[in-house]
């Protein structure tokens, strides 16, 4: 069985889409290379295989979902695209803006400058296969906030592109790995691929902390930690090399991962419930989100057997279960973003963000009750949270619009949200 996914995306997937003759799914290392105009089967090595479970869907919900799915592709690729080259972007500047109005697409007053939505923003476009665009964002990722001097990135310039805030944060170094990895593989560039391998490097010697962590940031200078090991920033720096492993094949980011992944089953894997807080466990004041349990599963099935020592695939089995039952809207389908580690609400608001990682986790999973829940979904999804000229960045429990920018890093989500979701 082949399964079809939406043009224009260009990114290698390894998908479990075969039966086996005693009716079970088997498992084989098959590339899906998502080009702008065809789509290219190719063999990988084992190490590199991305396992999603994908079952056959019955017809009628199979052509629900190819429908919504297609919907949500037109709506990405006929309004959101479009204005990240156009409003979005400051031509002089040669930099997205941090985020525009809902409203018109205006361009909202400029105070600074993000590496992260930049680099956020790369990823799109090599996404898209759009290489000009592309091309543009990562000459002026180097240019901007690269620190010649010290080494590593820049968190943020000001609105005349001089460096804003200088710390060096975890979250920041991980998209710009993940950036250049998906711009490698869309493209092939030697820079990029010279680029990830020098700030890989750096991840491991400077924010290095203890039991196999990393330290969240730390100054300028990287002599000063900031902040300790948090859950976000590894959770992206675990995406980043399952990014730059797929596009170099190199095995040290295999071995990266697994003591990664460790770590962070010692220290954040809540065992009541499985899930991944926030800050390490024992910590004053944790919450859980369950945006990050959606998003968490998705990239430990992508890791596969890469991690399974780890025993991360296990808890968030259930940790998908506990977000899903507490975090999930059974009316409206919102996704909350806080619980406590009982289950209760701590923070009501939905975020678009979080919404795009559970449809992404309910494609990953698969079952049956999953292939129904996603077609609800993806229609709660569109009406709630898309509109004509763009989407609504976040809502209350109510459905009352809570912000009302379009920032320049949500298009990330929704790339990703819509590359897994059958069509």
């Amino acid at each position: 069985m082949f399964v079809r996914l939406p043009p224009a995306w260009r990114r290698r997937h390894c998908l479990t889409i075969a039966r086996g003759r005693d009716g079970r799914i088997e498992r084989k290392p098959i590339c899906i290379i998502l080009g702008a105009s065809r789509i290219s089967w190719h063999k990988l090595p084992a190490q590199s295989i991305f396992e999603l479970r994908f079952r056959t869907m019955s017809n009628t919900t199979d052509a629900a979902i190819a429908a919504q799915s297609a919907a949500l592709s037109t709506h990405f690729t006929q309004i959101v695209l479009p204005l990240w080259r156009a409003q979005g972007f400051n031509a002089s500047m040669q930099l997205p803006y941090e985020a525009v109005c809902a409203e018109d697409q205006t361009p909202l007053p400029v105070a600074r400058y993000r590496a992260m939505a930049c680099a956020r923003q790369l990823f799109v476009f090599s996404l898209a296969g759009d290489a000009a665009h592309a091309q543009t964002l990562f000459a002026s990722l180097r240019r901007y906030f690269r620190d010649e001097r010290h080494g590593g990135w820049f968190y943020s310039v000001d609105a005349a592109g001089a460096p804003l805030d200088t710390t060096k944060d975890l979250y920041t170094h991980a998209f710009v790995v993940f950036a250049c990895a998906s711009y490698l593989a869309a493209f092939g560039d030697s820079d990029a691929r010279d680029l990830l391998g020098e700030t890989a490097a750096l991840i491991g010697e400077r924010f290095a902390a203890t039991e196999g962590l990393l330290h969240s940031a730390l100054d300028e200078r990287f002599s000063s930690v900031r902040s300790g090991p948090l859950q976000n920033p590894l959770m992206h720096l675990t995406e980043a090399y399952l990014a730059a492993q797929e596009a170099t094949g190199d095995a040290a980011f295999e071995q990266a991962l697994g003591g990664l992944a460790t770590a962070v089953a010692r220290t954040f894997v809540h065992a009541p419930t499985g899930a991944i807080a926030e800050l390490p466990i024992g910590t004053e004041g944790n919450r859980i989100e369950p945006g990050h349990q959606f998003e968490w599963f998705y990239l430990v099935a992508r890791a596969g057997r890469t991690i399974a020592a780890s025993g991360l695939a296990a808890s968030l089995e259930r940790a998908f279960d506990f977000a899903q039952r507490h975090g999930v809207d059974a009316q409206t389908g919102g996704v909350c973003a806080a619980l406590n580690e009982d289950g209760s609400i701590q923070d009501a608001t939905q975020r678009i963000w979080a919404q795009t990682e559970y449809l992404r986790a309910l494609a990953t999973r698969g079952t049956p009750a999953d292939r129904g829940a996603l077609a609800s979904q993806i229609e709660h999804f569109r009406t709630r949270f898309l509109h004509p000229l763009g989407w609504y960045e976040c809502k209350t429990a109510d459905g009352e619009i809570a912000r009302g920018d379009m920032p320049s890093t949500t298009p990330y989500h929704l790339a990703t949200a819509y590359a897994a979701l059958p069509a």
